[in-house]
């Protein structure tokens, strides 16, 4: 692992190779990468998935940076559902940090849980590129739970040797 500008260029590689729109935009002082795709499954009760991966450089991140980005990258992509097209559409966020440090407390709040709001669901992802590993939560869930194989397969994708 490289680090967090080439990780950060890494990310957008593997997301532009899976079909994924990627841009940059400014958010207050900082440039964010998003990449999104969106996906259809029958199996899904014939709705459509966007998924909107976020991420951003950081320093050293803590639970409270890793919370308050979730917060924000989520409100962010819930801003944009007006402009997602689909009878049944479901939104996914990957909100990511890449950062030198990512203390252990910060790791485990990312790999706790899936966060969940009506329709849209969150996976916060950290990456502490000093000691070349990344949390994310990878467990099985019950509200969402259909979409849960497709959310691991992109995790892993996107961020190989995810826990």
């Amino acid at each position: 692992m490289t680090g967090i500008r080439g990780y950060l260029d890494g990310l957008a590689d593997r997301l532009a190779a899976d079909g994924c729109a990627v841009s940059t935009e400014r958010w207050g002082a900082s440039d964010v990468l998003i990449g999104h795709r969106s996906d259809f499954r029958i199996q899904w009760m014939a709705t459509h998935l966007h998924l909107f991966t976020v991420a951003a450089p950081a320093g050293d991140i803590a639970p409270e940076d890793v919370e308050h980005f979730t917060s924000t990258a989520w409100e962010q992509m819930l801003a944009r559902r007006g402009q997602l097209r689909g009878l049944q559409t479901g939104l996914a966020i990957l909100p990511t940090l890449v950062g030198r440090q990512v203390t252990p407390a910060a790791a485990a709040w990312a790999a706790a849980e899936q966060r969940t709001r009506f329709a849209s669901f969150a996976r916060p992802v950290v990456v502490d590129t000093t000691a070349r590993s990344i949390s994310a939560f990878t467990g099985r869930v019950t509200v969402g739970g259909i979409y849960n194989s497709h959310l691991i397969g992109k995790l892993r994708t996107y961020f190989p040797g995810v826990c």
